[in-house]
């Protein structure tokens, strides 16, 4: 007898009552695994984007390099000139880098602007005295922080190419003139289109223009701005409200114009020339030469107009610090100020630069940028314009120049000391149009000063070569060099420069022309 399949029952009751700790334990647990998985995804997703800002290029700072003509390591208050006071520049020191001991490596006005947009030395560059243009084919920081990105402007005094007032490689907006310019009223090109008269003094003008460019930009990229300032470059004219500031000053020529016996004889033949105090000092002086006691006020006169066109120049830095900040630009722009040469005010007899004394060769060099250092703080160390271009690369995160002479200083401003150059050299080399000045090369260190003048064939020097201890005789006064105990010091140097320059001389011989003399006759009138 068959029987039917029997009937599967499946039992569909749970195994375990919902009301059981086992159960609720369950639900607890896949309720928090729900909450949990958005919170974590939202953690993951933030932890990737943070980790692509830090791997992403940082915050470029724009940069505002402002550069004035032929001034002194001391014409700061900052620096401790005993009447100059300027309050604006101070403030960038206050809240920045105050660098003490910053130099030119040939004062003289193109081959400094050039050292300082290439980092190399003038026998490398090739600028080598006031006439030459910047190579064409020479790169430069600006070019490079355009080709990364950068907007780039200049406005001002150039002065590289003296006929030649049109745009030069490496900005998209350039404002110049040709040669020195003037005080007043000055005939600028615009972007090399434009050539007019621009009514007004130079320093507020070329201000003017500055805050014109950024304040008209629509974009986002950073920025590059430098401001080319005439003063305080002879022939010395200051503003209205400043040209008698300093009429109360008492001015005479420094005691060390008349301590020249253990100096070079060319520093008496200097004496009555174009750069000499007894000379025609700029045209301060109608009759020259003039050694009379009473024509001292001529060089005072002089001086106390430099003096007045460096406070235009220091209002001109309050005005663009104001501006940047109301624009909420101020603390991520890296602000430097600096000049291109030093200038001598009497000392050895002299007036201009050109020396490797340190009122030729030292000059001011201020730096502001939250970015680099939170805390003011004063840079001992050698610093010199070939530092430029590294640094600023370095600190704008763009590639560095293939080759420079010189190195960022950023890691100074930092506070790393560690491993920075302990002597640095100078270079002049012997001009025709101005021969007042032999071929120079200097050595500098913390505590030595060695100056001496080839001759450019390669013949013994014809000059007395100079030796000062700086650490007891800051201002240049004994000349050293025929001190017999000095005598393994004059080696140790001489052999240190010589040295630095094989270092920075690419395998070539280190060429100059030959010195013809010190000349007593005017330089050309269109070339003062």
């Amino acid at each position: 007898m068959m029987h039917p399949p029997r009937a599967t029952t499946i039992d569909t009751s749970p195994k375990h009552s919902p009301d059981s700790p086992f159960q609720r334990k369950l639900i607890v647990t896949l309720l928090r695994i729900l909450v949990a998985v958005p919170v974590i995804a939202l953690t993951l997703l933030t932890a990737v984007r943070s980790d692509a800002k830090d791997t992403a290029e940082p915050k470029r700072p724009n940069v505002l390099f402002i550069l004035t003509d032929d001034q002194r390591y001391d014409a700061l208050s900052c620096m401790g000139h005993p009447h100059l006071k300027t309050p604006n520049i101070d403030r960038l020191a206050d809240e920045g880098l105050l660098f003490k001991n910053h130099f030119c490596t040939t004062s003289l006005c193109s081959p400094s602007r050039a050292s300082i947009l290439s980092g190399l030395y003038a026998h490398t560059h090739g600028v080598t005295n006031n006439f030459t243009e910047y190579p064409a084919d020479m790169t430069s920081f600006p070019l490079r922080l355009q080709d990364t990105g950068y907007e780039t402007a200049y406005v001002g005094k150039w002065h590289m190419g003296e006929g030649n007032d049109m745009p030069r490689p490496g900005f998209d907006h350039f404002v110049t003139h040709k040669g020195q310019g003037s005080y007043f009223d000055t005939e600028f090109n615009f972007n090399g289109n434009d050539r007019r008269v621009v009514k007004g003094y130079y320093t507020k003008v070329v201000t003017d223009m500055a805050m014109d460019w950024i304040g008209d930009r629509d974009s986002d990229k950073p920025w590059l701005m430098m401001v080319g300032h005439k003063a305080p470059h002879s022939f010395y004219f200051p503003e209205e409200k400043y040209q008698k500031t300093f009429d109360d000053v008492d001015v005479q020529y420094p005691k060390s114009a008349f301590n020249l016996s253990d100096k070079p004889a060319w520093f008496q033949k200097r004496l009555d020339t174009w750069h000499g105090i007894y000379g025609p000092l700029f045209d301060w002086r109608k009759q020259f030469p003039d050694k009379s006691p009473e024509a001292v006020k001529d060089f005072a006169r002089m001086v106390r107009a430099y003096w007045g066109t460096l406070l235009s120049v220091d209002d001109s830095v309050g005005r663009l610090y104001q501006f940047l900040e109301e624009r909420g630009e101020l603390d991520n722009t890296l602000v430097i100020f600096t000049s291109d040469n030093g200038l001598l005010e009497g000392e050895h007899g002299m007036v201009d630069k050109r020396t490797g004394h340190e009122p030729s060769i030292r000059i001011p060099l201020v730096v502001r940028y939250p970015g680099l250092t939170q805390q003011s703080r004063v840079i001992p160390q050698l610093t010199a314009t070939i530092d430029f271009a590294p640094t600023i690369l370095d600190i704008c995160h763009a590639e560095p120049l293939e080759k420079v002479h010189g190195a960022s200083w950023k890691r100074l401003a930092q506070g790393d000391m560690s491993d920075w150059r302990t002597s640095l050299y100078y270079e002049y080399n012997y001009e025709s149009q101005f021969p007042y000045t032999p071929n120079v090369r200097a050595l500098r260190t913390d505590r030595w000063k060695y100056i001496r003048y080839p001759h450019g064939d390669g013949s013994p020097d014809r000059h007395m070569a100079e030796l000062y201890d700086l650490s007891v005789d800051p201002e240049e006064d004994k000349n050293l060099i025929n001190v017999a105990e000095h005598a393994g010091t004059v080696r140790t140097l001489r052999a240190e420069l010589d040295r630095l320059i094989a270092a920075s001389g690419d395998g070539k011989p280190d060429t100059m022309p030959i010195d013809e003399g010190i000349q007593s006759g005017l330089p050309e009138e269109s070339i003062r």
